[in-house]
């Protein structure tokens, strides 16, 4: 955990500069276990500190890789240098964004630093469970991997505070092969954030997640392909997470806005049913943790949840300081950077689909011949808010009943014209947070959503 050595230097922050000065610590570990063979055991640590110094709407910028005080005098004098210079040749001037809410943001968690030995025995055991277990797979993997941010943030005119940022996940890969020796493999991620006690002090609790995933394995390997067309389909929470993050998430953050997203023209516009509601959520919901909690930016602003689409209407964008003043609301702490070099950016948190009023056997019932796609292993969405996502796990539905299981295939649209097809909606909410987003800089973000009943383009053979 770093110390903080920062606040003796806000003494140097100067009046009429906004300033941001950030002491920032990742950490990351890899293990891989692959059919009990120690393949990969990495761990790596880098820390340093960031200034960021505003003046008529100029922004200067400096880091070093050091944590010191004097590395922390250095920042700040570089920072102020730049944003004079880019101010002195600035052809015109601009208002900074207005001073926010002072306040000081509680450390939210501690990072706890696991003995890398220890995660390995967790590693070698479960992957000993699953080869006792299902002798009959043809390969299986385990991967440990394990990344943490440790922010301590001091604004001249917003909040301060000192925020972490752990999580840890074991992946779980099962591989089989069809009746005609075609391979099949599909994954789980286990855990979330935390520390490494905080998800496997017991792995007991996870043999049931291996065992549906080694159930849908063997179900694929016996499956079929898709019929291409325009079908009826309930996607699952999984895929309509990977939905709300890739097709409708960066088409609403406002510096893509600015730069021409489809969202620009289409706020306060319908662009889904009744029954579709999007919120990037900070750090709770429903009453507890969100799954991977931001309580405050990397520019002081507190975090709170920022709502997108209410009702199927676009009502707003995620912004930082900058754009939060250019379209004349307040910024919810949208604006993450991923290591101390990085410059913050506007990036997703939480984003979510809300839930509805029926039940997911209920979205199956009402199917007479469609698809049930359950989860996604990659995807890819443009600023127009076209897509293409690969379905690794799914279903056929026949006659309200779920029928032969699929090979990889296919999904793709336009994510506003897909909405708008959305009819049932579940009750309840699956998420993951084990994912990075690579908008210029990786950066964690959870997603997730319930069980939506829509129309959508799906590839064949």
């Amino acid at each position: 955990m770093l110390n903080d050595i920062l606040q003796p230097k806000t003494a140097l922050f100067e009046d009429g500069l906004q300033t941001v000065l950030r002491g920032h610590e990742n950490r990351s570990r890899r293990v891989v276990i692959l059919k009990g063979n120690l393949t990969v055991n990495v761990r790596s640590e880098g820390r340093g500190i960031s200034a960021r110094v505003g003046k008529d709407g100029l922004y200067g910028f400096a880091s070093i890789a050091e944590y010191t005080p004097e590395a922390a005098e250095k920042v700040l004098k570089a920072a102020k240098n730049n944003a004079l210079l880019l101010a002195r040749h600035a052809e015109k001037r601009f208002p900074m964004p207005p001073a926010f809410e002072r306040g000081i943001v509680p450390l939210n968690c501690p990072i706890v630093d696991t003995e890398q030995k220890k995660i390995i025995e967790a590693c070698r055991a479960l992957d000993t469970y699953i080869e006792k277990t299902y002798p009959d797979l043809t390969s299986r993997t385990v991967i440990y991997s394990e990344d943490s941010q440790d922010r301590i943030i001091y604004s001249s005119d917003a909040c301060c505070g000192h925020v972490t940022s752990p999580r840890c996940y074991i992946y779980v890969f099962l591989n089989s092969v069809t009746k005609d020796g075609v391979p099949v493999e599909l994954f789980k991620a286990l855990g979330g954030a935390g520390s490494f006690d905080d998800q496997f002090a017991d792995l007991t609790k996870y043999y049931p997640d291996i065992e549906a995933l080694y159930k849908k394995l063997k179900d694929k390997a016996e499956g079929v392909y898709a019929e291409a067309g325009y079908k009826q389909v309930v996607l699952g929470g999984m895929m309509g997470g990977m939905l709300a993050h890739e097709a409708v998430g960066h088409t609403v953050e406002a510096d893509l806005v600015l730069g021409g997203s489809v969202a620009g023209p289409n706020l306060r516009k319908r662009v889904a049913s009744d029954l579709v509601n999007l919120t990037d959520f900070a750090h709770t919901y429903n009453g507890g943790l969100a799954p991977l909690p931001v309580f405050l930016d990397d520019e002081g602003i507190r975090a709170t949840d920022a709502p997108l689409i209410e009702n199927g209407i676009l009502t707003g964008y995620m912004n930082n300081r900058e754009t939060a003043e250019h379209f004349g609301v307040n910024p919810a702490g949208n604006a993450r950077a991923w290591t101390f070099a990085d410059e913050p950016l506007i990036r997703m948190r939480n984003t979510c689909v809300l839930p509805g009023k029926n039940t997911v056997e209920e979205l199956i019932a009402s199917v007479d011949d469609g698809y049930y796609l359950i989860d996604s292993g990659n995807g890819q969405a443009d600023l127009t808010g076209e897509f293409m996502f690969g379905v690794t796990c799914g279903y056929e539905i026949k006659h309200g009943k779920l029928g032969r299981a699929l090979l990889d295939t296919t999904v793709s649209g336009v994510a506003f014209d897909m909405l708008k097809t959305v009819d049932m909606v579940s009750d309840t909410v699956e998420w993951s947070s084990s994912g990075f987003c690579g908008k210029k800089q990786m950066i964690p973000v959870g997603m997730g959503g319930p069980h939506m009943r829509c129309m959508i383009m799906i590839g064949g053979r």
